[in-house]
């Protein structure tokens, strides 16, 4: 039961964003009382966190690289900034929705550009320890490795975003996502030049 309300909740999602999510919506969709949800999850609030936690440990085992522990760390941020970029695209109208999202509940998980992303965010964090493997960066402060791994997600999630919302062909995504990792990296690099 508990994951039919959760599959209720998927479709919600990919039909009317992470806002759309209610109660009633659940029930009406399975055809079970509101009730009977609550019998599941304390609230609308459980089941979105639940949403997003799922959506995270894909991002995580995305950027993980764990396949790819003999490549340097320059290849290691090309790379994660590629499988980044594709992993939303691939989850499509459910990324778009949870990350445009200001819900408080939503924001709790998702946020990034606050001091101290790095310890709250297991991805943002990732992105600060290939930073700090990099010529230049060894010497950093942790702030400001912090700053450049926000600035590169933001980079990445708006490239994400816009090849969501525009379905460009996947010859020419292919290309805009190789190009974004390249930028990527050679804007970081010249920062410590």
């Amino acid at each position: 039961m508990r994951e039919e309300i959760l599959n209720a909740a998927r479709k919600i999602v990919a039909s009317s964003g992470i806002d759309g999510i209610s109660i009633r919506k659940i029930a009406d969709m399975i055809e079970y009382s509101p009730a009977s949800i609550y019998h599941y999850f304390k609230n609308k609030e459980e089941i979105v966190e639940i949403l997003i936690g799922e959506n995270y440990k894909k991002i995580l085992e995305t950027l993980s690289l764990s396949d790819l522990s003999e490549i340097t760390p320059e290849e290691k941020l090309k790379e994660g900034s590629k499988r980044f970029i594709q992993l939303a695209v691939q989850m499509g109208d459910a990324y778009k929705s949870v990350m445009l999202s200001d819900s408080k509940t939503v924001l709790a998980h998702t946020s990034v550009l606050q001091r101290g992303a790095a310890k709250e965010r297991p991805a943002v964090g990732m992105l600060c320890d290939t930073l700090r493997k990099l010529p230049g960066y060894q010497q950093k402060a942790d702030n400001q490795i912090e700053m450049a791994a926000q600035i590169i997600w933001s980079l990445a999630f708006g490239l994400a975003l816009r090849l969501i919302i525009e379905q460009v062909e996947e010859e020419q995504q292919q290309q805009l996502i190789d190009n974004a990792a390249e930028f990527i990296f050679s804007a970081i690099k010249n920062i410590t030049d």
